[in-house]
């Protein structure tokens, strides 16, 4: 259970798995303002910070959609925000462009937590602070929303996209499907094919969606703890009836790679999913990475696949 406190008066609690995220403030940016990210690190800011650099798309996104504007951008394709392509491109949550990232002199950095951690002495280095936070759920998706609203000074923006997260999960919540179809989902990078998790974010969109995740047994990677191996027999054994695909990077070339590997197996041929057709490719943007302010388009669209399933 992770708890924000905003304002030292009110109670915000959140139920996703992880780290903690704390926030105190005092009642304007005249005083120093402490916050606790997903690490479980305190930063404190004496006003907002106006030089913010991030290193994944959701974040970069949720900027934007919460009135900020950014110096620097993921170093990677599909930039969610059209103004922000031509930012200096500062590397991933994978591996910082340290020199990118110095020529665009952020004051405030947002990476990933735990990937990011071992960058931290690094940020600090070039004169700027780093804010780390996940998503691993919706729920930390809209802890990031909270965060990053009293970040920006920009509480009012925040409560309306958490509203509209509240309302769509609300909907599906009430409108659940008759048989919820059983789902494979596939993670891919080239080179590189897993299956993913209740505990990723796509598992969450998944359940969240109506739908129910074959893999919920399976035995987590320890490098990725939100994946596993795929076993192409175990798949086989639980007979789902729906395949879905999510790339990123290169998601053509991860797919191709999935692909090879269904070849290279000929017993995938006797899952019916696969007699029927019944394969889809995510969007990348919505499920290929974190989609910030568009996770009810990524939930949505969910719905959509699972009730084709049916139809």
């Amino acid at each position: 259970m992770r708890r924000l406190f905003l304002c030292a008066c009110m109670l915000f609690i959140l139920s996703a798995c992880g780290s903690t995220a704390t926030l105190e403030t005092t009642d304007d940016f005249s005083e120093s303002m402490g916050i606790t990210d997903f690490s479980g690190r305190t930063l404190h800011f004496e006003e907002p910070p106006e030089r913010i650099a991030a290193l994944g798309n959701g974040e970069l996104d949720l900027i934007y959609a919460l009135g900020g504007e950014a110096v620097g951008r993921p170093s990677s394709d599909n930039i969610p925000v059209e103004k922000a392509e031509g930012l200096e491109p500062v590397g991933t949550t994978h591996e910082l462009d340290l020199e990118r990232l110095t020529l665009a002199a952020p004051d405030l950095v947002i990476g990933n937590s735990p990937m990011n951690e071992k960058d931290i002495a690094t940020v600090e280095g070039i004169g700027a602070e780093m804010l780390l936070t996940s998503a691993n759920a919706v729920e930390e998706i809209q802890e990031q929303i909270t965060l990053l609203g009293q970040v920006l000074n920009a509480e009012a923006e925040a409560e309306s996209l958490q509203q509209e997260i509240e309302t769509t999960v609300t909907q599906l919540g009430d409108n659940p499907l008759a048989s919820p179809p059983r789902v494979l989902l596939v993670y891919g990078a080239p080179g590189s094919v897993m299956v993913a998790l209740p505990n990723s974010l796509a598992g969450d969109i998944l359940e969240l969606s109506g739908g129910e995740n074959i893999a919920a047994d399976f035995e987590q990677l320890d490098a990725f703890p939100q994946y596993a191996t795929l076993h192409p027999e175990r798949i086989i054994q639980a007979e789902p009836d729906l395949i879905l695909f999510m790339g990123h990077g290169h998601a053509e070339a991860a797919k191709d790679s999935f692909l090879l590997e269904m070849e290279h197996h000929s017993t995938w041929a006797s899952l019916e999913a696969v007699q029927q057709e019944r394969f889809e490719v995510l969007p990348e943007d919505l499920f290929g990475t974190n989609p910030g302010s568009r996770i009810t388009e990524a939930l949505q669209h969910m719905r959509d696949e699972l009730e084709a399933v049916k139809s």
